[in-house]
């Protein structure tokens, strides 16, 4: 993966010294993070790749600098703090937040609302919790760190997870760029959209497959994440517009696109796992979190957990606003693309529309660049970089994913299924079932300390389960339902 040493080129990195451990330990309090410092520099030595620079506390970092035979990565090269915020935003407030009045109207508005908070900091702790099984592991990548703990196994199944979700953002990307910018075309040129060119030139099909295929792939072929910081930035501002833009119109919707008036608002309700799927997807970015903080011009604990901490800040905000703004609006008929609630004729709708395409447009590469992170591992990890094998991945996994959202139109149940089996493996299984198993030579597996942890992993396979179960039965049993439908 670009920005990434290969983790299996040698076998030892530089001890850790205890004054190093004890600032670790004085900058992670607030995770309750204590260790031994001998005992796990020892443990670190075992299997750590040479050339490697883990995580590290800012004093750290300058230390290593001075010392002639160890490489500090990208110092002076990276993307800076503004940059890895924007992209860490965008990676969380993607395809998913459009979908958050879909999860209020099957969770109900109270109990959504606080789902929404309670993940959010779970997540904020989980991304700091595999930030810290990083620095102790010695690894850069997420398959790397989980096949230090687990093996072969855990790396296959890390890396079959983490797989599915690229893929299934992959896939959202294009079912929202099909969704909205064939209709926005017409709605602004309705002259040539009643021609026979028109109609091909503007078809569903036409437009995906043009987007992708001249904006969205030649950004995939980008090799480090932080050179999609501008992008990101624009997908971020354009995130707030679509907000505002609803905020601003769902008030002034005809009568008939409305809730009925009878309609009550739900505070609670019975889809609350399937709403927790939605919102889980909307949240997670734990497969983008390595080459976010590789991107880091001077990679740090401090800096990486700044950025993490004012990007699910900022994604909290717009992801309660949307949500409770979406639902009250359209209640029962909130679908899983809330923009599709409104008239295709709508003009500042079909704006936020146009600049919501962009956005996944922007967004896709961030996923390709996972899924081709995984196919590198799994099949060439031994093998140099090759740049005719880098654009034949990136062309292999922009065709499958054009395909998928091409064919697939049901965004409420896409998000549903990749935010419950996925999301929920990659965002609150794995970070503390590592977490355990490196802390395990200090500490007992079962104790106070590791009992967050344990929690976690247990709400993580719950929810994993129920999620996936009933948006499968979901799927199959209300093939009519608006809420997950496309246009045309």
């Amino acid at each position: 993966m670009t920005g990434f040493k290969d983790s299996t080129d040698a076998t030892a990195t530089e001890p850790m010294a205890r004054a190093d451990h004890e600032r670790l330990s004085e900058d992670a309090s607030e995770l309750t993070f204590e260790m031994n410092s001998n005992d796990r520099s020892a443990e670190n030595n075992r299997g750590s790749p040479s050339g490697y620079q883990p995580m590290q506390t800012d004093e750290q970092q300058q230390q290593a600098a001075n010392l002639d035979n160890v490489q500090v990565y990208s110092s002076g090269k990276g993307a800076s703090m503004l940059s890895s915020l924007f992209n860490m935003t965008n990676a969380i407030i993607g395809a998913g937040v459009i979908g958050l009045p879909y999860a209020m109207r099957k969770a109900g508005l109270l109990v959504g609302l606080v789902m929404i908070v309670g993940l959010a900091l779970l997540v904020d702790w989980t991304l700091r919790i595999l930030a810290l099984n990083s620095k102790l592991s010695g690894r850069q990548t997420y398959q790397g760190l989980v096949e230090y703990c687990f093996g072969r196994w855990g790396l296959l199944a890390s890396s079959l997870f983490q797989g599915m979700m690229a893929g299934g953002g992959m896939a959202s990307f294009i079912v929202i760029v099909g969704d909205t910018l064939p209709h926005v075309l017409s709605a602004l040129m309705p002259s040539v959209s009643e021609t026979g060119f028109g109609q091909v030139v503007f078809s569903r099909r036409f437009v995906v497959a043009f987007f992708v295929i001249f904006l969205a792939y030649p950004l995939s072929l980008y090799r480090d994440v932080g050179k999609l910081g501008k992008t990101s930035a624009f997908a971020v501002v354009a995130m707030c517009t679509i907000i505002v833009s609803v905020i601003v119109e769902a008030p002034q919707i005809a009568p008939e696109l409305r809730a009925d008036p009878g309609t009550p608002v739900a505070l609670a309700n019975t889809g609350v796992f399937q709403a927790m799927g939605v919102i889980t997807f909307a949240f997670v970015c734990h497969h983008n979190s390595f080459m976010i903080y590789g991107s880091l011009r001077k990679p740090t604990l401090n800096r990486y957990f700044e950025v993490v901490h004012l990007a699910t800040g900022i994604a909290t905000v717009a992801s309660l606003v949307m949500a409770a703004f979406g639902y009250l609006s359209f209640r029962d008929k909130a679908q899983g693309n809330v923009l599709n609630n409104f008239a295709q004729d709508n003009f500042l709708i079909n704006i936020a529309r146009f600049l919501f395409a962009l956005n996944m447009i922007t967004t896709f590469p961030m996923e390709t660049l996972v899924a081709r992170e995984v196919v590198d591992l799994l099949m060439f990890r031994d093998k140099p970089f090759s740049m005719a094998r880098h654009v034949l991945i990136t062309t292999v996994l922009c065709g499958a994913g054009l395909v998928v959202g091409e064919t697939v139109c049901n965004l409420g149940v896409l998000l549903e299924l990749t935010g419950g089996m996925s999301a929920s493996f990659l965002a609150f299984i794995l970070p503390s079932a590592c977490f355990i198993r490196l802390s395990s030579s200090t500490s007992p597996v079962f104790s106070l300390r590791t009992l967050p942890h344990w929690l976690c992993i247990v709400f993580g396979f719950v929810v994993m389960i129920m999620s996936t179960v009933l948006s499968i039965r979901h799927a199959a049993t209300n093939n009519n339902d608006p809420a997950g439908s496309c246009w045309g």
